[in-house]
């Protein structure tokens, strides 16, 4: 097999990975313990796999993909915001777990990615969110701190002030949204990576 068929094999799997991963990104919801302006997706699920599949970069490269055709299907409504923020968060997830999980190839290894993936990413949103996310949607839909602090005292009571925002909301979520996919990503992994390698003759 020479290095086109390799690259163009590559390609193509990044391109269809980037385009479910944009659809199970436009696929959100809210859930009712968390504030209803923190939507749940598994946008992610496929840039993990890629971060498995081919690497750190392929998984980068699928969250590209899959911004560019989220903002090229429905635009943007937060000025783009919220798709940068997605990116941070997606690139905070996916680029540790791949490394990790290149070094240590092994199913321990796997765990271990994905659980350090995991918090890291819950961790980094707080910060993400008290100094970007937050204060810029702010100024872009006219509220205040207190009034974002409300909208959240509203699902979960734990939540009166930014402190409690971040510790009862914002990283409970992401803990949640980025476990859920981790675990997702280990139960399907293995035999879709498997079906994949088959399919289209990868070496890994």
């Amino acid at each position: 097999m020479n290095r086109n068929s390799i690259n163009t094999r590559t390609v193509a799997l990044v391109g269809m990975l980037g385009a479910i991963s944009a659809i199970l990104m436009m696929i959100d919801f809210s859930i009712p313990v968390f504030p209803s302006f923190m939507k749940f997706d598994l946008g992610e699920l496929p840039a993990l796999f890629a971060g498995f599949f081919l690497g750190p970069l392929g998984g980068c490269l699928v969250i590209l993909v899959k911004m560019v055709l989220k903002v090229l299907i429905k635009g943007t409504n937060t000025a783009f915001v919220g798709e940068f923020m997605n990116i941070i968060a997606s690139v905070s997830y996916v680029l540790p777990a791949s490394l990790i999980y290149k070094s240590q190839h092994t199913k321990a290894g796997a765990k271990k990615a994905m659980l350090v993936g995991t918090l890291l990413t819950a961790v980094i949103c707080i910060f993400l969110n008290a100094w970007v996310s937050f204060p810029m949607y702010g100024r872009l839909y006219g509220l205040s701190m207190d009034a974002i602090v409300g909208m959240a005292a509203k699902a979960n009571p734990l939540v009166h002030d930014s402190v409690t925002l971040m510790l009862f909301s914002v990283f409970p979520f992401n803990l949640f949204k980025y476990g859920v996919t981790s675990v997702l990503t280990w139960l399907i992994y293995k035999r879709t990576g498997n079906t994949i390698r088959h399919i289209m003759h990868f070496q890994n």
